[in-house]
């Protein structure tokens, strides 16, 4: 670990996806899937209500065999357009896979079709018995979305049309605003500094500065130029929206739009309301601590641009790459060894993007290629506390996704909620590490940074996904809804979100046109308040169990997806769908905020 200290931030290595892009490689796997969809395909013979389970499971197996091939060529061609959205060839490589791996589910759809719609119950119910305990939750939440399902070629149409409709939207959205610059003026008194920043991680960055006049400077940058192009950006999401109500609310008659993220996820409707409703309810929290934290920075009332202000206010330094990996593996190791050893794999194999670059892709991701490759993992790393944070969620993802690495890749991965158990526990790990080797008065500037935090990863997040639903219903009823009624409408979220405790200038109305899970993953974004909120529980029982607590934590996230979250949550003690158990996380916070007080 002590050569730890040395690495600075490089790009990763890609070998392990495709050896020699130069060469034919891409087009010998694509033929080899291509030839292995064939020999699936004469599995149609045996699609009838006596199926044996033998063979049912065999055509499971098979059909994973080239999910798992495709992944990895795929996978290679995101990363590749990760590390350079700008690229003509990178993108021209997206295309070409996603019209690929389209057809692929086209020709794989008629036995995806025939579990969920055509086999009758009693022999479903009979597969499902029959099956390895590993794919029974699997199989049972296939089951629930038949009566969302259409048929072989109104599916196969819709996937046709994603791949230059809707899909070719977002990559549209994408490369523009991964191509921003962002024209930089900081006000001092008379004095005027201009900049211009073509990375919008390190302008964003900013927004954590501890000079006030950064942060105005930074935030008026981004939402300028947001709003600038908020024309095109607004008319993509509104035709997002359309697109969702058509194929969704339309076509497949789910009850209501998130409906379809929660059904992804294999939550009931029930236990998400809980979730947003407990949310709601708890904004006062936060805002309370809006108000006080005003006065801490001795100010009357906060504007947005100072949400993040730090209380400390002398330039923190830039943590070096190097120094950053070590405090995370330490802290790491402290809770598990085994986590400290994946990561360090990670770094050994070169798995890491970490370096900043222009028309790089903007925040952070793990992604999670197949059982049998570690994932990879996308930072943008440039020195500050937030970037170590980021560093502990995604190499918690990492994590994750190596612990269940012993499933298969159709349950290999958890359902988004659970998905963000990992990462935001890493957080924890890292930042209770901190907390307890600093005196008092960086205490209380790392209490203060971790209740922004909370409020960034809970509270925030909450409220998108409240946005997103009154802005699909919206657009729903009012196909001529424009993208400055969306404004209106997000500039009412902020008020009912704040309240009192923040001054709120009108440039934020155009915030939300940044935020691409909007445009990507439409209601992702209360799975962050989830796994928050979620980990907070979690996080008390450990601290009262200490080591007993870890092997039943292992077991939640070595199950990855082959489990339903309410069941495995369940049995751990923990009931998702009674408001009651959200507000324990609200009863951390709250406590939290407390100790910030205490702290002289």
């Amino acid at each position: 670990m002590s050569n730890l200290i040395k690495l600075k931030t490089g790009e990763w290595d890609l070998s392990d996806l495709v050896k020699n892009p130069k060469a034919d490689e891409i087009n010998d796997e694509l033929d080899k899937i291509n030839s292995m969809i064939r020999s699936f395909e004469e599995y149609k013979l045996l699609l009838n209500s006596n199926i044996s389970t033998n063979d049912f499971i065999r055509m499971i197996r098979d059909s994973e065999a080239i999910a798992e091939n495709l992944s990895i060529i795929t996978s290679y061609a995101y990363l590749k357009y990760a590390e350079n959205t700008s690229s003509n060839s990178n993108a021209g490589l997206v295309t070409k896979m996603s019209n690929f791996s389209t057809e692929a589910a086209n020709r794989l759809l008629f036995f995806d079709l025939w579990f969920k719609k055509v086999l009758d119950k009693d022999n479903a119910n009979r597969l499902v018995k029959g099956a390895p305990p590993v794919y029974r939750d699997y199989l049972i939440h296939e089951r629930s979305m038949s009566k969302y399902t259409l048929n072989e070629s109104e599916e196969k149409i819709i996937n046709i049309l994603d791949v230059t409709g809707m899909n070719a939207l977002i990559k549209v959205y994408d490369r523009m605003s991964n191509s921003f610059e962002f024209e930089y003026i900081e006000s001092k008194g008379k004095k005027k500094i201009r900049k211009r920043f073509t990375n919008k991680e390190k302008l964003i960055s900013l927004v954590r500065s501890s000079k006030s006049s950064e942060r105005v400077a930074a935030y008026k940058a981004l939402l300028s130029t947001y709003k600038k192009n908020s024309g095109v950006l607004g008319e993509i999401y509104l035709n997002r929206i359309l697109n969702w109500h058509n194929e969704f609310i339309e076509l497949r008659k789910f009850p209501t739009p998130i409906s379809v993220r929660n059904l992804s996820n294999n939550i009931s409707d029930d236990s998400v309301l809980a979730l947003l409703n407990a949310c709601r309810a708890n904004s006062k929290v936060f805002q309370r601590y809006f108000t006080e934290k005003a006065k801490m920075l001795g100010v009357r009332k906060l504007e947005r641009y100072h949400l993040y202000a730090p209380l400390k206010k002398q330039k923190r330094e830039k943590i070096e790459y190097g120094k950053a990996l070590k405090i995370v593996l330490e802290a790491f190791e402290e809770f598990h060894p085994e986590f400290r050893t994946i990561v360090q794999s990670l770094v050994t194999k070169k798995h890491i993007h970490s370096k900043l670059q222009d028309n790089k892709q903007s925040g952070a991701f793990c992604s999670t290629v197949s059982p049998s490759i570690d994932p990879y993992v996308l930072l943008n790393f440039d020195g500050t506390l937030r970037d170590i944070s980021t560093m502990a969620h995604e190499f918690g993802h990492a994590i994750h996704s190596v612990l269940a690495s012993d499933k298969p890749i159709s349950v290999q991965h958890p359902s988004l909620p659970l998905a963000e158990t990992a990462s935001v526990f890493g957080e924890m790990i890292l930042n209770n590490r901190l907390l307890n080797n600093v005196n008092k008065k960086e205490k209380r500037i790392l209490l203060a940074e971790q209740i922004d935090d909370f409020y960034a990863t809970i509270m925030r997040q909450a409220y998108f996904t409240i946005f997103e639903i009154d802005a699909h219903n919206l657009v729903g009823k009012d196909s001529s809804t424009t993208s400055d009624q969306i404004c209106d409408l997000y500039m009412n979220n902020l008020k009912e979100q704040f309240g009192m405790s923040m001054k709120l200038s009108d440039d934020f109305r155009y915030e939300w046109l940044y935020i691409p899970h909007f445009y990507h993953s439409p209601f992702y974004c209360y799975a962050y308040s989830f796994g928050n909120l979620l980990v907070l529980s979690l996080f008390q029982q450990f601290k009262k169990e200490g080591d007993e607590f870890i092997p039943k934590y292992l077991s939640i996230l070595s199950a990855g997806g082959s489990r339903k979250p309410e069941d495995l949550l369940q049995e751990n003690g923990i009931d998702i769908t009674k408001e009651s158990f959200w507000q324990k996380g609200f009863d951390f916070v709250n406590e939290h905020i407390q100790n910030l007080r205490n702290v002289e």
